[in-house]
């Protein structure tokens, strides 16, 4: 296959489920693409919210910029607050995993209950909280990961979306797939199945785990309307016993700086696809 795969898209999300910024250039801190799903929203309990359940967190769009925390969504007015990890600490729970969280005060509160309809709170892993991969996928055990579903970078080909759009009505956008890396020169569509290690830029990463697809890929990011689209044709042709998959999980095995543009140089292929 061709030796001249490339980034072509980069994204942090910094608010779980919430809408994604396009970068330029990107730093991989500890936990992944810096303050990527560094915030949370939790319903009263502490246990996370997403677009599975309330598909108008698409319609959020937080920004960062000179330390302050932007939150944006229609028919709501603007919302800041400070980068700090002041603040009361909790117990949050994403999936299986509890983690220490500094809530974010009762105006982010207020200001996401009066949009969603229902009682959540903002919070925000600080620091010294430490999330551990799943042991069972990581490569190291000081790997680590934020608020993200499990691992700290997802990445996808142009050309395994390209295969997907072929077999739709209506073609979809990479946003449904909510991407921190996105590339294209490998040839073929899954080419990231096939991959075991590789390096994008001077940044080693592993292939760990394919990604389990689940309802917010039907979500239009744009609009929060949902449809059957498109976990109906994947279920065709890419279901396995855990799930319809989509994508590549990676765990970085360096902190750096990964770009647009960059080289995307596989290292090792896998012998037995990381599915």
């Amino acid at each position: 296959m061709a030796s001249d795969v490339r980034v072509t898209g980069l994204y942090v999300y910094p608010v779980k489920s919430c809408a994604g910024t396009a970068l330029e250039q990107a730093e991989l801190g500890p936990r992944g693409i810096v303050h990527d799903r560094e915030w949370m929203i939790t319903d009263a309990a502490g246990r996370f919210l997403t677009q599975r359940e309330q598909p108008r967190l698409a319609l959020v769009r937080p920004t960062l910029v000179d330390g302050t925390l932007t939150l944006t969504a229609p028919d709501r007015p603007c919302f800041e607050l400070p980068v700090t990890d002041d603040g009361p600490r909790r117990e949050v729970v994403v999936w299986r995993d509890t983690v220490v969280a500094v809530d974010q005060g009762q105006a982010a509160a207020d200001w996401l209950a009066g949009y969603l309809g229902l009682p959540a709170r903002l919070v925000r892993q600080p620091a010294d909280s430490v999330r551990p991969v799943d042991p069972a996928f990581a490569p190291r055990p000081t790997d680590q990961v934020g608020f993200a579903d499990g691992f700290p970078v997802l990445l996808i080909s142009e050309e395994s979306l390209d295969d997907l759009n072929a077999r739709l009505e209506r073609p979809l956008p990479m946003n449904r797939f909510r991407p921190n890396v996105v590339v294209r020169g490998w040839g073929a569509p899954y080419g990231e199945d096939t991959w075991a290690a590789v390096c994008i830029g001077a940044v080693p990463f592993e292939v760990v785990k394919a990604c389990a697809r689940c309802v917010t890929t039907t979500t239009d990011q744009a609009t929060a309307e949902r449809g059957p689209e498109p976990l109906a044709t994947l279920a065709r042709y890419r279901r396995v016993p855990r799930g319809v998959l989509f994508g590549q999980n990676l765990v970085h095995a360096a902190e750096g700086q990964v770009r647009i543009g960059d080289v995307l140089q596989v290292v090792s292929r896998a012998q037995t696809p990381p599915l």
